[in-house]
């Protein structure tokens, strides 16, 4: 395979499906998955004419990607016409859509990459971007996970678990990306609570009702990021947080904890302290450490450091954070905020700047380097 070959035709074949009338994201989405195609088929039956090849495999993709895509909002349309309250449309089939897509002949995480990018309309880079892998690698996961389903018969659901990881990374890209999901994802979730009695599911559902109240103060009016520490916690919506943490403390009287449980007790514990410096950070500390033990998540582990810098002070929340690799996302903004809390603002400014360039989204890029600029001019002073 000429890997310089194919590196040469994508600008061009990118072109042509961007004069054609694809968005340039949906192109490269298309023409990735018709580069992973031309690595698969080619040893075997290389075509005639490379270039021609892959614009047709890219178009068809961009095609495929397009039709769903427009389902998808059709069905979001159909949503938005709802009432607020009360169940869904009968002939509602999101959440089988979900089973169906997490087929038995995949495995766990392919089976959620290929519902994320079927079913909830997320880009092959976001993926990516939860999984914290390059996005050839989750391109090529997809790519393998519809062959593996191209002939089999979708008559047998997949287990709740990975339906559960699903809406899970939906709600989170919902939360904090460009696609506004998190309300659909608590919508499905409220369906599957009510046809799985499960303390998982429910500890899910609390989990995304306890962060989706605090949703309205995670921002300023003119799109800026407010640290949880500075929220106006009167704009936090306590009705749902009464509900998160009614469903949370049912769940947890079953005494089968869960990730997901455990996550919404660190959520409700922040929404239960009347003002930041009144939160319970050693009991943070505690429900982490069940965290770590159920997932051995290397982001869970970079919040247990930031919870350790609160409980017992910057020092041991660098301690911790040290054992990480410090490729990590966000690595660089624990960092920079535990240093901050140290004291040592030459060095929280310089890491505040490296987490900036790294950020993945706009937002973020601009609250980080805002920190920076704040931290040199009271350098500066």
């Amino acid at each position: 395979m000429n890997e310089a070959l194919l590196r040469s035709l994508t600008p061009s074949v990118l072109a042509i499906l961007v004069r054609r009338g694809a968005d340039f994201a949906a192109a490269e989405d298309a023409v990735q998955e018709a580069l992973v195609e031309a690595v698969r088929a080619w040893p075997s039956d290389p075509p005639r004419d490379t270039k021609g090849w892959l614009v047709t495999v890219a178009w068809r993709r961009f095609l495929d990607a397009a039709r769903a895509d427009t389902a998808r909002r059709r069905r979001e349309d159909r949503i938005d016409e709802e009432p607020a309250p009360g169940p869904a449309p009968a002939a509602d089939d999101t959440l089988q859509l979900y089973f169906l897509c997490t087929h038995p002949s995949l495995t766990p995480s392919s089976a959620v990459a290929l519902t994320l990018r079927a079913v909830g309309g997320l880009t092959t880079r976001q993926i990516a971007q939860a999984y914290l892998v390059p996005e050839a690698t989750m391109a090529q996961r997809i790519s393998r996970a519809k062959r593996t389903v191209s002939d089999v018969r979708f008559d047998q659901p997949g287990d709740v678990a990975t339906v559960l990881r699903v809406l899970y990374l939906v709600f989170n890209e919902g939360y904090s990306g460009d696609v506004d999901l998190a309300a659909e994802a608590i919508r499905l979730t409220r369906q599957l609570a009510a046809q799985v009695d499960h303390p998982e599911v429910a500890g899910l559902l609390a989990l995304m009702l306890l962060h989706h109240a605090r949703r309205a103060a995670r921002t300023t009016p003119d799109g800026r990021l407010v640290p949880l520490a500075e929220q106006d916690r009167g704009r936090w919506d306590t009705a749902s947080i009464a509900e998160g943490v009614g469903i949370l403390q049912a769940a947890l009287a079953r005494d089968r904890l869960g990730e997901f449980q455990a996550q919404a007790a660190v959520a409700a514990l922040h929404a239960d302290a009347p003002a930041a410096e009144e939160t319970d950070w050693v009991q943070i500390v505690e429900w982490y450490d069940e965290l770590t033990r159920l997932t051995d998540n290397p982001v869970v582990r970079l919040n247990r450091a930031v919870a350790v810098g609160e409980a017992d002070g910057p020092r041991a929340g660098l301690a911790a954070l040290a054992a990480l690799d410090s490729a990590l996302p966000r690595h660089a903004a624990v960092a920079a905020y535990l240093h901050e809390r140290d004291g040592d603002l030459a060095r929280a400014a310089r890491l505040y700047s490296e987490a900036a360039r790294k950020a993945p989204t706009l937002a973020e890029r601009e609250h980080l380097t805002r920190q920076a600029a704040r931290l040199n001019a009271r350098r500066d002073g």
